[in-house]
């Protein structure tokens, strides 16, 4: 299998703070990531170091010399401050993050009114804040309770249960105790700062009915663009055989395992699907797009379903969404810009027998690692409803550990976990082409699952999902 694509929207070479959406030269809002190839890109325009979202910073400690008390006359301070400031700072520039630090360490009460006055009159995207002694949670929390996303670090050696569990829990709070000294955590509440802030210039088109209008879903902030169905015929009937469009199509021959169903002339289809999603996005500033995909399909009004053009812009973090559902639109924002990797909407079908969980759909995302990490293997099938055009066939990686998540309005979430078993082919079963079978962490009947068109995501991601509902005002359940 070919890791090579010279066209289009590709998946090599990315930074990792944000798709940058450039179509042919001309940019518009929005992404997650930084593609840096030649061709027609979409991305999200370079923000000027102005415009990126401001992080408080702060470090709370006594004053004088440590005498007692964790964390212990003998912890190196200084150092610890000194290693985290640099590691903070580092964070902010790859996040694209602008840091306001503190001059000198809060220490009493009256440095923490002052920092608070200061918080509620700047109104920063968020707040970090390093308790280094373990009397210091009082003042935490009363930062805690300043209105603005706040993060805390707490490294081994400055709490115990007692001193954390009422602020831990707060409304608006990320709080890390842990001895990683890396500081994963705190790069972890960075980005969800970040991603709050892309969501909310982020803008999907909805292609479906025949309205235009605009509607921002709160408390997610996503802005949706609900456009008229014809739409995409009409952005499809423009593109041309261009080489570009060749090349797209042949990459996809290339890269495919096999090739069962699609001719030469579906997979120009399928690459011109890609090309007219792309035109649409340009011409409405917007950064994803959904479509009622089925409608179009079964009133023949496109010769190919879009499934390899969403697989395509998936891969490199642009929210393409199947059958315009607005839940799985705000499941992908959020999946691509908190963990820079796509998930799979799929229809849940339980197996009775096994107790365990089948997801299928017609598109699944080929780099379901991080769009910086390989393919997994996949082959080329026609649209299994229909069997028209072509389809990627994913294969999921065996024992792989999965998330489930989605929102089922923008502010409530269901979430799960499970492990891959195995893939079905279609012949000998119906449904759709990519169909992967969990085994799930509950409910303890899968007929009892909550939720249709969840997303399967690669990895552990249930706590980094908790944590920006408890960030961000996004209710959790379990599936």
């Amino acid at each position: 299998m070919s890791g090579h694509d010279s066209s289009g929207v590709a998946s090599w070479g990315l930074s990792r703070r944000q798709v940058l959406f450039t179509i042919a030269g001309t940019g518009v809002i929005g992404g997650c990531m930084r593609p840096r190839l030649p061709g027609p890109q979409v991305s999200l325009p370079a923000q000027p170091q102005n415009e990126w979202p401001t992080i408080h910073v702060a470090y709370t400690k006594p004053k004088g010399k440590y005498w007692l008390g964790w964390p212990g006359t003998a912890w190196d301070v200084e150092g610890f401050m000194a290693q985290s400031r640099r590691q903070v700072e580092q964070f902010g520039n790859k996040l694209e993050v602008r840091l306001c630090f503190e001059p000198k360490p809060l220490h009493d009460e009256a440095d923490v009114d002052r920092f608070i006055a200061k918080v509620r009159e700047t109104q920063p995207e968020g707040v970090l804040i390093f308790p280094l002694h373990m009397d210091r949670w009082k003042l935490i929390d009363e930062i805690a309770q300043s209105g603005v996303p706040t993060v805390v670090f707490a490294p081994l050696g400055v709490c115990f249960t007692g001193h954390i569990a009422a602020v831990s829990k707060r409304p608006g709070v990320y709080l890390a105790s842990c001895a990683d000294f890396e500081l994963n955590p705190v790069r972890f509440g960075m980005k969800m700062i970040r991603t709050a802030h892309d969501v909310r210039r982020t803008k999907i088109a909805v292609l479906r009915g025949n309205e235009t209008k605009e509607q921002k879903l709160e408390p997610f902030g996503l802005t949706i663009r609900h456009l008229p169905r014809r739409r995409f015929p009409e952005a499809f009937e423009t593109i041309e055989q261009t080489p570009e469009v060749v090349a797209v199509a042949e990459a996809y021959r290339r890269a495919a395992r096999k090739i069962v169903e699609p001719t030469g002339e579906d997979l120009i289809n399928a690459s011109k699907n890609y090309f007219a999603s792309l035109k649409i996005m340009k011409d409405e500033g917007c950064q994803g797009i959904t479509m009622d995909c089925l409608g179009l399909v079964r009133d023949r009004e496109v010769p190919c379903p879009p499934c390899v053009a969403w697989s395509k812009l998936l891969d490199v973090g642009i929210p393409a969404v199947c059958e315009a559902d607005i839940n799985a639109v705000m499941s992908h924002t959020l999946c691509c810009r908190l963990l820079d990797k796509p998930g799979f909407q799929q229809d849940p079908v339980p197996n009775t027998v096994n107790n365990t969980l089948i997801g299928a759909h017609c598109v699944s995302a080929t780099r379901l690692n991080g769009y910086d990490k390989p393919r997994e293997p996949f082959n080329l099938r026609s649209h299994s409803e229909s069997d028209l055009g072509v389809a990627v066939q994913v294969l999921w990686r065996i024992g792989q550990e999965v998330t489930i998540m989605q929102f089922t309005s923008p502010g409530t979430m269901i979430l799960g976990k499970g492990k891959v078993l195995r893939n079905l082919d279609t012949p000998p079963a119906g449904g759709c082409r990519t169909s992967v079978e969990l085994e799930i962490d509950g409910p303890p009947d899968t007929r009892d699952t909550k939720g249709f068109h969840q997303l399967f995501i690669y990895g552990d991601h249930m706590r980094d999902f908790q944590a920006y509902g408890q960030m961000y005002g996004i209710e959790t359940e379990h599936i």
